[in-house]
């Protein structure tokens, strides 16, 4: 990636997720939908773009929805609830979850990641962007 590519992908907030996971995915869908100014972009842990942006070991270990946003990231309930915020209007209301230690929300947050798989299956790959999408879908 070039210099200049790399810094412009830096000053955008971006959602990576597991993009096998079914239940990332639909939270993917869901931001998608919600987002009608495209304030957002999306990347797959698996892809070339987590792979320049963020460290290895957060590319590897994939159960948790990683926020990359002002240069750095958050991870697990704390991106959740950042990517909401950000989301703005009704999504908004789930600023109140904050008011839940960090280390309570991410224990449930790490209780559901161990589980997706099994609760809402896996997919054989990577979530494939529509036309719509492919504007904010990142590789």
């Amino acid at each position: 990636m070039m210099e200049a590519s790399k810094n412009e992908m830096q000053a955008k907030k971006i959602v990576f997720f597991d993009g096998v996971c079914h239940l990332c995915n639909t939270f993917v869908d869901h931001l998608i939908q919600g987002d009608q100014q495209h304030k957002l972009y999306f990347a797959p842990l698996q892809g070339v773009t987590a792979s320049q942006l963020l460290p290895a070991e957060q590319t590897k270990q994939l159960n948790s929805v990683i926020y990359f946003r002002e240069g750095s990231s958050l991870q697990e309930s704390q991106a959740v609830l950042q990517v909401l915020q950000d989301l703005g209007g009704l999504y908004k209301i789930f600023v109140i979850f904050k008011i839940i230690p960090s280390k309570l929300s991410n224990i449930i947050y790490r209780w559901v990641a161990k589980n997706r798989y099994a609760w809402f299956g896996e997919r054989d790959f990577c979530r494939i962007a529509t036309a719509e999408e492919r504007s904010f879908l990142l590789p």
